[in-house]
């Protein structure tokens, strides 16, 4: 009877529970269903380097124009050396690119056109000629006030980073005043709007938005200035104008497809190893002296390829980076033409000089800010090298061959990019390029000729501009493209 009665209870409760079910699923039926939808696919735009740009640029630059003149009748004095301009710049430029992707299966080719006018404070208003004593000799001024060019553009694309060569039409106005100092009221002066061609390389790079950044190296030829004057002694005179160039940029791209998915920020920390490239050239302030004798001003200019290594170590705190790196590079720089105090009629006296930097070495610090996968960075600290100059000659009567070799330490300072490399897939992501100038001073050096009372003084100032590739072993983040 009980167990009866439980059974009952039992399946009057199970009736219930089933009843509430059945009431709940009939009203969950009348119940609108939600409906789950993915987010769309975010889509992922490239960095695209077409269309119109504008910018400005600012750098450094100076001459290496080999100068020859001669004075009298028969000729007194051969000397050859280079007017050598030092000065900052500064100008504009606007261009436009065109993108192709894996153009003949080498990737993304970029081809542009470029023009740009520049103020320039190139001088050079200390060279002096065959003897420079007591109303004898030349003195030169040259001086390039401004110049253009208009060049086409070449380059390979990795996402926002464009490497690319450059060449074309350049354009200045060469200013140079020679001064008789048997009676300086009776100066030359030889001006003209001259025309010639250029060449470079460089590196442009994203720095958000319609923003790009570079920096630049171009040689400017300008042809070859000729002057002559009758009084009052009369000397001709001829200059090679050879121009060099270092500059950063910074560029607005006018209705570009800027907008693109933003790149991860590399992880730049920790050790890197890698190679270099490049070209050197120097303007070498030198004087060649004997007390009452001779006092002649000019420059030697070593010009030539390097190449060595560096190693170096990163640290990074969200954007920024600080690192130390030290390299150490071989060096072909040489200049044979610098010929000094003329050759006089009876009494042969010159002196000819032939100057090589051989190798030299940094040891920097770096500090620079990341942008997605690219780093823009400044540099400086230590520099050291060596300095061989051969002198040979005639001076007063008496023949001298000397070798002068001096080790000397100084400083560099610079600045560059780095960036991913990924040359038509052939690199990982632990490789990266860098594109970059150094000014490298190693000071002054003084040093007697034997036997002849000469004392010669030069200076080892040189513009380095290179690419590098390094190997990082903290394996960065990159972006591919």
């Amino acid at each position: 009877m009980k167990f009866v009665s439980s059974t009952r209870i039992l399946g009057s409760v199970l009736a219930l529970a089933g009843t509430a079910l059945a009431a709940g699923s009939a009203s969950a039926a009348d119940l609108p269903a939600k409906v789950y939808r993915k987010a769309p696919p975010m889509v992922v735009q490239a960095y695209n380097w077409t269309g119109f740009y504008v910018g400005v640029n600012a750098g450094v630059g100076f001459g290496r124009s080999k100068t020859t003149a001669a004075v009298g009748a028969p000729a007194v004095g051969f000397p050859a050396s280079r007017l050598g301009g030092l000065g900052g710049l500064g100008g504009g430029q606007i261009g436009y690119n065109w993108q192709y992707g894996n153009l003949l299966g080498l990737g993304n080719i970029v081809l542009g056109v470029e023009a740009d006018i520049q103020g320039a404070g190139l001088k050079d208003s200390r060279t002096c000629e065959i003897t420079c004593i007591a109303g004898t000799g030349l003195a030169f001024n040259q001086k390039l006030d401004w110049f253009g060019t208009a060049r086409g553009r070449i380059g390979l694309a990795t996402g926002p980073v464009l490497s690319y060569v450059t060449g074309g039409f350049a354009y200045g106005n060469v200013k140079t005043t020679v001064t008789d100092l048997s009676n300086p009221a009776l100066a030359t002066t030889f001006g003209s709007t001259r025309t010639g061609w250029t060449i470079g390389s460089g590196v442009e790079a994203a720095l958000g938005g319609n923003w790009t950044g570079k920096i630049e190296y171009l040689y400017v030829d300008l042809g070859t200035q000729n002057g002559a004057a009758l009084l009052p002694n009369p000397y001709t005179y001829t200059s090679q104008v050879r121009e060099h160039i270092f500059r950063a940029g910074l560029n607005y791209r006018i209705g570009g497809a800027g907008l693109y998915a933003p790149e991860p920020l590399a992880n730049w920390s920790g050790v890197y190893l890698g190679g270099n490239v490049g070209g050197a050239t120097a303007l070498n302030r030198s004087t060649l002296a004997a007390a009452g004798l001779a006092n002649e001003k000019f420059n030697i200019a070593p010009d030539g390829y390097i190449g060595g290594a560096q190693i170096g170590y990163n640290w990074q705190a969200a954007n920024w980076v600080y690192g130390l790196e030290t390299d150490f590079q071989g060096s072909s720089q040489k200049d044979n033409k610098a010929c000094e105090l003329g050759c006089f009629p009876g009494t042969p006296q010159f002196a000819a000089f032939n100057q090589k930097m051989q190798w030299f070495g940094t040891v920097r610090g770096r500090v620079g800010y990341a942008i997605g996968s690219s780093l823009f960075y400044a540099t400086g600290g230590f520099a050291y090298g060596n300095v061989k100059t051969d002198v040979a000659g005639v001076f007063l009567g008496t023949a001298f061959n000397q070798s002068i070799s001096r080790t000397r330490t100084g400083y560099a300072v610079g600045g560059g990019i780095e960036s991913p490399f990924d040359l038509f897939g052939l690199f990982g992501k632990n490789w990266t390029s860098k594109t970059e100038y150094l000014y490298v001073d190693l000071g002054r050096s003084t040093d007697a000729i034997t036997g002849t009372g000469l004392t010669f003084s030069t200076k080892a100032q040189e513009h380095i501009f290179r690419t590098g590739l390094n190997y990082h072993f903290n394996s960065p983040v990159v972006a591919r493209y």
